[in-house]
């Protein structure tokens, strides 16, 4: 709980007179602009941080867990251990349990009986508490929870030194779920997580029954977890209820009702004024005029919501080129004996914009990479298109800006000949105004410098352009101004995000990298996750993107079924026939057993022939969606693309439903035919 809190560095104010109160299962989303103090905030929760003024007080036992934007993890431990050693109060546990077992030998040797019964109670109790202890933090969970966040099963037994800091993020991350905090503090926690393991994060949080505060800047991951929002605002911190949607038209709505009172109290000082005006100089309404004087200097000022700048910009039309951006065949990366990427094959089209999506180490910076040429191709060859110019952004690239320019500098130097009033407006668009722009680039944070480098990138665009993770260290507003001009980006777009709002807003197409390969599912990413999901859990995979037809077997059987009555070719063995009756009675149980089959079969085979017509009938229909989502004509008119992705994906569900359903009855068909066969 904060009471009255303040702090600030140097002239900026962090937080002033701060009173918040997180309760046991508040699921808080903290949100605001770069620099605004968010990460700031969640280390005074966590104790890294003191105050100015005021005081920080926690219910008596509560636990915090931080996962910090900068962590600093050794090695000397492998990654189970780390993991299971990670819950605090372990040791203290070990050490009561093993101070009980001396008294109870003590008493033992003493002969003391009460002393031997307070010994035992003390011994049983210790015994008790790490019983529940080892039940509640099992190495099985422990692996569930890596296993999950995308470690491999041989992951377990690596030194933590051999991972990256992305996978040490994850590593502490699963330390932290493992813990189970009373008080969760996630900055940025998505930010080293792929598509999947952001999945299974989103799933497992939701399920979370402890209090957290979460800073994120993915819209659909804070709409998902959070029940309250704890905004930075330009006029102080504001408490809102809901999730960001809420926040969004709460804040909207708070703005109409304030601009109202502003007009209809300068309506109201105008007429007091002109009032005064009018009637100044007239005796009998001297003290008339004195009250409305004295009413207007008791009229309240109403102060409108001070508008937060955010990240803006457009692109430039592009040169128009061939219909053909990009064409990648038998492509072959691999890094010693690690094969990466292996006769790899994709084309893309002038204009779309695909999302690169994939676990973690599967290849996508890779592959955006060498298509760039930043990494040589052991095999294969990418050809571009007619009068393509590619641009590319990438993470790396906002960590090697030259720290000893300016902000100006730096991005000058991409086009000598850009004129510094259009250097300027651009810096402007990203929020370098004034002095800023002759920061040195050595003092930015790394949202800044994100900026930056989208800045850069912007000057000189391209008409391919190639971006890996733009949305990382850019605030949730900026993220979201940068997808919605990308959207009016007239140019080819490839790009690599775990953000799925983002992926969401601007992918025409997306690209799964997996195992060396490149798969691509058109246009939905909802698709891909549910591919992501079946494929953890172990179900069947549903019919593939792309691919319009069934199950094989299904073609196949329903083929079968159309040209070859089921039970024409089978064979009856000799000794299972009966030999035929002659005569009249004969005739008459041939034909009480030919009504008895058609009485049974005859609306069993009317079931299966009405589904197999109506999944034929959703096929074509797939197959007409498919050519034309194959189009990027059909991406220009918003209404009609959403139209197609939308009966795309109902019909995928209820194709995949009447597959289920017909081999179910194509199953009980055959069999009861076998059965009437062994009879005949």
């Amino acid at each position: 709980m904060f009471e009255n809190v303040s702090l600030g560095f140097g002239k900026k104010t962090i937080v002033e007179a701060l009173n918040l109160r997180i309760g046991r299962e508040d699921r808080i989303g903290l949100i605001g602009p770069n620099g605004s103090g968010k990460s700031t905030l969640l280390r005074m929760l966590a104790g890294e941080q003191g105050t100015d003024r005021g005081t920080i007080r926690f219910a008596r036992g509560v636990r915090v867990g931080y996962l910090s934007q900068d962590l600093k993890l050794g090695g000397g431990q492998t990654l189970t251990s780390f993991v299971v050693g990670s819950v605090p109060g372990r040791s203290e546990l070990e050490r009561r349990l093993a101070e009980a077992e001396r008294e109870m030998a003590a008493a033992e040797q003493s002969g003391d009986e009460e002393a031997m019964m307070t010994a035992a109670e003390r011994l049983a109790d210790a015994h008790t508490r790490a019983a529940d202890f080892d039940t509640q933090y099992t190495e099985h969970e422990a692996l569930r929870i890596l296993a999950g966040l995308g470690f491999q099963p041989e992951d377990a037994k690596r030194d933590l030194d051999e991972f990256s800091g992305g996978w040490k993020m994850r590593a502490v991350l699963a330390s932290l779920l493992f813990q189970q905090p009373d008080l969760l503090l996630l900055d940025e926690p998505t930010n080293h997580l792929d598509l999947p393991s952001v999945a299974w994060f989103a799933a497992y949080l939701k399920r979370y029954r402890r209090a957290f505060v979460l800073v994120s800047h993915d819209r659909e991951f804070l709409n998902e977890q959070i029940d309250r929002v704890v905004s930075f605002e330009p006029e102080g911190i504001r408490q809102f209820s809901g999730d960001y949607e809420g926040y969004k038209r709460q804040r909207a709505e708070e703005e109409v009702v304030l601009e109202n009172k502003a007009k209809n109290l300068a309506r109201e000082r105008e007429k007091t004024e002109q009032f005064i005006e009018r009637f100044r100089a007239q005796a009998n309404k001297a003290a008339a005029v004195q009250s409305r004087i004295k009413m207007l200097e008791k009229m309240e000022e109403v102060r409108l919501f001070e508008r937060r700048q955010v990240m803006s910009f457009g692109f430039p039309p592009c040169e128009r080129t061939g219909n053909e951006s990009l064409r990648v065949e038998g492509l072959r990366k691999a890094y010693g004996p690690r094969v990466v990427l292996d006769g790899v094959d994709l084309s893309v089209r002038r204009g779309e914009k695909i999302g690169i999506i994939g676990v973690n180490g599967a290849g996508k910076t890779t592959l955006l990479r060498t298509i760039a040429g930043e990494l040589q191709a052991d095999g294969g060859s990418i050809t571009f298109g007619n009068k393509i110019k590619v641009g590319y952004y990438a993470q790396h690239h906002a960590d090697a800006l030259r720290s000893e320019r300016t902000v100006f500098e730096e991005v000058a130097a991409v086009d000598p000949s850009a004129g510094q009033t259009r250097v300027r407006t651009i810096l402007g668009a990203f929020l370098f105004s004034g002095d800023d722009v002759e920061k040195p680039i050595r003092v930015l944070s790394g949202g800044e410098r994100a900026r930056v480098a989208l800045a850069k990138l912007l000057l000189k665009p391209g008409n391919l352009l190639l971006m890996d993770e733009p949305t990382n260290h850019l605030d949730l507003e900026s993220s979201e101004s940068l997808a919605e001009s990308l959207k009016t980006y007239d140019g080819t777009l490839l790009f690599v995000s775990h953000n799925r709002s983002f992926v969401r807003a601007l992918a025409t197409r997306i690209w799964d990298v997996e195992g060396g390969k490149v798969e691509t599912y058109p246009g939905t990413l909802d698709e891909y996750m549910d591919s992501s999901r079946r494929r953890r859990e172990g179900e069947p995979p549903p019919v593939p993107p792309g691919r319009v037809a069934g199950p094989a077997r299904l073609s196949e059987h329903v083929q079968k079924s159309r040209n070859e009555p089921p039970g024409r070719n089978d064979k009856v063995p000799a000794d299972r026939a009966e030999p035929p009756k002659p005569g009249r009675e004969a005739r008459r149980r041939e034909a009480e057993r030919r009504s008895e089959r058609n009485r049974v079969l005859g609306p069993l085979r009317k079931r299966v022939a009405a589904m197999e017509a109506e999944i034929a009938a959703l096929e074509a229909e797939q197959r007409r969606r498919s050519a034309l989502l194959a189009d990027p004509a059909t991406y220009a008119d918003n209404d009609r693309r959403n139209e197609l992705l939308d009966g795309y994906r109902r019909d995928a569900t209820a194709l995949e439903e009447l597959t289920a359903r017909w081999e179910v009855a194509q199953a009980e068909l055959e069999g009861m035919e076998a059965e009437v066969a062994s009879e005949a």
